[in-house]
């Protein structure tokens, strides 16, 4: 199965994601999503993939999160160009395969990549 991590090598979840995914067999492709953004196209069909909303990736504790968005109510398509020019906001470890997404907060959903 292919998959891909939207990774932040600074956090200890993101890092605990990865390793275990890599100890499980699974070579994710990793993608340093605050050096390469996510378009909003492949926001998109991420969230269509993972049967999710905007709503459900956002990092709400995030600093610009904070202190651009936590009173905004926005449309889906708003919140999509929100998370792809602002990626910090993009709640991680995001992980994608084919047929699923999901955050993987718990820690534990990394399992449903093997």
């Amino acid at each position: 199965m292919s998959v891909q991590i939207f990774h932040n090598p600074k956090c200890s979840t993101s890092r605990k994601v990865l390793l275990a995914l890599q100890e499980a067999g699974v070579e994710p492709q990793v993608i340093e999503y605050l050096k390469t953004p996510p378009s909003e196209t492949q926001l998109k069909e991420i969230l269509r993939i993972g049967n999710l909303k905007p709503q459900d990736i956002l990092r709400k504790r995030d600093k610009v999160f904070k202190e651009k968005f936590a009173d905004k109510s926005l449309s889906d398509a708003q919140w999509i160009k929100a998370i792809s020019e602002h990626p910090s906001i993009l709640e991680r470890p995001l992980c994608v395969s084919e047929d699923h997404a999901a955050i993987c907060r718990p820690i534990e959903r990394w399992k449903e990549f093997v």
